[in-house]
């Protein structure tokens, strides 16, 4: 039986106080990649940053191995992995500084910086400020972070935005070796992903007009 990573119980997001979703119940264990679906305004983001422990939920709680994450900060963030819709990198740092600085605050391995970089096709752009890169290339200093984690539950929010074909295969190939490890990924996307039926699972958020 493949170990449960994490769990959310009977989650309630309110917005604007408009109901997003309402007594949401699922569970991630190791070895699943899952997708959250559903149109613009659902509440994907909103669950994302809710299972991070970014956002606190009208109702209901998030589990990691059974406990509650915020009985388990500590645990949980070190065993976490997210990347936001937004490519969070500081302008004025260099895409290696950027990398640098972001494995740091994970407890991350920092020595194989060139290699990660080389990952996502930046070689050559080490020490270029962000602020001079493409949006594309933002975004990839940051999934850069991927090939270095120890986290075993990754959440990302819009991994592909303003990634090429090339770089949404490799990121595929990365998700299959990272849960074939022992690892979950959970994920928003709005286009299909190449991945065995059996290891994915989908999650999908209707628009409430009420």
């Amino acid at each position: 039986m493949s170990d449960l990573l994490l769990s959310a119980d009977q989650l309630t997001c309110i917005r604007e106080d408009r109901i997003l979703f309402d007594q949401l119940s699922f569970e991630v264990t190791a070895g699943e990649l899952i997708q959250v679906e559903g149109p613009n305004g659902a509440g994907k983001t909103s669950l994302l940053r809710i299972l991070a422990g970014l956002s606190r939920p009208y109702d209901g709680r998030v589990n990691y191995k059974q406990q509650d994450i915020t009985q388990v900060r500590e645990e949980f963030y070190n065993d976490l992995t997210f990347i936001g819709h937004l490519a969070g990198v500081k302008s004025e740092l260099s895409a290696e500084q950027n990398l640098a600085f972001n494995l740091q605050l994970q407890n991350d391995d920092t020595t194989g910086l060139e290699q990660a970089l080389d990952q996502v096709n930046l070689t050559g752009f080490e020490h270029a400020p962000a602020a001079f890169l493409s949006a594309g290339q933002n975004r990839r200093i940051a999934l850069a972070r991927l090939w270095q984690s120890h986290s075993k539950i990754w959440i990302l929010d819009e991994p592909f935005t303003a990634i090429d074909k090339t770089g949404v295969e490799k990121l595929e190939r990365l998700f299959i070796h990272h849960i074939d490890n022992g690892g979950c990924v959970i994920l928003t996307s709005h286009q299909d992903i190449q991945i065995g039926a059996q290891r994915l699972k989908r999650i999908t958020l209707d628009y409430n007009f009420e």
